[in-house]
């Protein structure tokens, strides 16, 4: 192959982990990933602090977040695409340690027994949080916590179907549980049991915290690896928003990290005034596009635009009735009942979570402020150029 050829496979390969940190044999990227796995894994290792561990059955790549803080990005039910509730966080975790402790093969009936039997635990009857099976719905949270698995590649199933148990409990499905992939799972620098502190926000801190660097040579490369970490998993790095130690040094740097971070995946950097995106020109590496297709996609993209070129913050209650209006101009080619007044709120709620999802605008106590990213989508009125006459 030709050193061109190499690089290209290698770039699929990093693309793809970046896409899909945990990665099963089933992927198609899965032979690339195995064949270029120890230069992705010095290249991880030296520009984010990222563990990459491959074998012949996965290939994780142990992501570290660079923000504790960002509520934007939930787990999402595979077909749904619905975000978890905190109820469903929780059985998922119940889950796991079932599983942790199960045969090789499992039904989804003996599952939810485990689920029920761990859900009794006092700490989590003091939180206020109880499951039953016993309707449809409350057995729909098991079953997107199961398929989620299942996307992971945790579970295979090998008889049965999730919608025939939705249907009625009865209905069993039975599973392979796939050990090496579930051992992959936990990305934390230290184990959970470890951690003797209740509050949750603390327990995350100290489940992903690192050894403090003791010398400035240490002390630049944690700084390499947190801004690395943010320009591959963040849409916008703002200078506003970053310490004053952290600013500088990107300031200073940014040319030498962009530059590798484009030489191994093909993300090419928009570097504004106000910080930096890496983009994707391929348009594959996200969970969100903008825009998209589709009358949420379009609504969207007219939210944003308002936004972009309005002087100041705009209230919901302000942009709910944009939304109706524009549901009005546009229902020729709007889903049905869009225009209903009930669906204006919807469709700005959805709008309002991808852009703050796409870090393009805050939200507070009801009123919504564009980030300066947003600049980019809005839309400059026509300019009508008069025809030279001609002689």
């Amino acid at each position: 192959m030709t050193d061109a050829e190499v690089q290209a496979e290698r770039r699929r390969a990093a693309r793809a982990l970046l896409a899909s940190p945990l990665m099963t044999s089933g992927n198609e990227e899965f032979r690339l990933v195995r064949k270029h796995a120890g230069e992705l894994a010095a290249w991880f290792t030296q520009e984010t602090g990222w563990r990459l561990v491959v074998d012949a059955e996965t290939a994780r790549l142990y992501k570290s977040p660079a923000r504790l803080d960002d509520a934007t990005r939930p787990a999402r039910a595979p077909r749904t695409r619905v975000p978890f509730t905190r109820r469903r966080y929780v059985l998922l975790c119940l889950a796991l340690a079932v599983l942790e402790r199960a045969d090789a093969q499992i039904t989804l009936g003996r599952l939810a027994d485990g689920v029920l039997t761990g859900a009794g635990d006092p700490v989590l009857v003091a939180a206020g949080i109880e499951f039953r099976m016993d309707r449809r719905e409350e057995r729909s949270d098991l079953v997107a916590v199961v398929r989620l698995l299942l996307d992971w590649g945790v579970l295979h199933r090998v008889a049965g179907d999730e919608e025939a148990y939705l249907s009625e409990a009865s209905n069993d499905v039975l599973y392979d549980v796939r050990r090496r992939v579930l051992a992959a799972l936990l990305a934390a620098t230290r184990g959970p049991s470890t951690v003797e502190t209740a509050a949750p926000d603390q327990r995350l801190t100290l489940l992903t915290c690192e050894v403090a660097p003791d010398t400035e040579e240490l002390r630049l490369r944690a700084l390499r690896h947190r801004l690395t970490r943010r320009l591959l998993d963040d849409p916008v790095v703002y200078y506003a928003e970053l310490p004053e130690h952290e600013r500088t040094y990107l300031v200073s740097q940014r040319y030498a990290i962009t530059r590798r971070i484009t030489e191994l995946t093909g993300l090419v950097a928009e570097m504004r005034a106000e910080g930096i995106a890496m983009v994707d020109p391929e348009d594959e590496l996200t969970d969100l596009r903008m825009p998209e297709q589709g009358t949420d996609g379009h609504a969207t993209l007219l939210v944003a635009a308002h936004l972009a070129t309005a002087k100041g913050p705009r209230t919901e209650p302000h942009l709910v009735e944009l939304v109706r209006q524009l549901a009005v101009q546009h229902r020729s080619y709007w889903r049905k009942g869009a225009a209903e007044p009930a669906a204006a709120a919807e469709l700005l709620a959805q709008a309002l979570d991808r852009l703050a999802a796409l870090d393009l605008v805050t939200r507070e106590g009801g009123t919504v402020t564009a980030k300066p990213a947003l600049v980019r989508y809005a839309l400059a009125a026509p300019t009508i150029r008069k025809a030279r006459s001609r002689a």
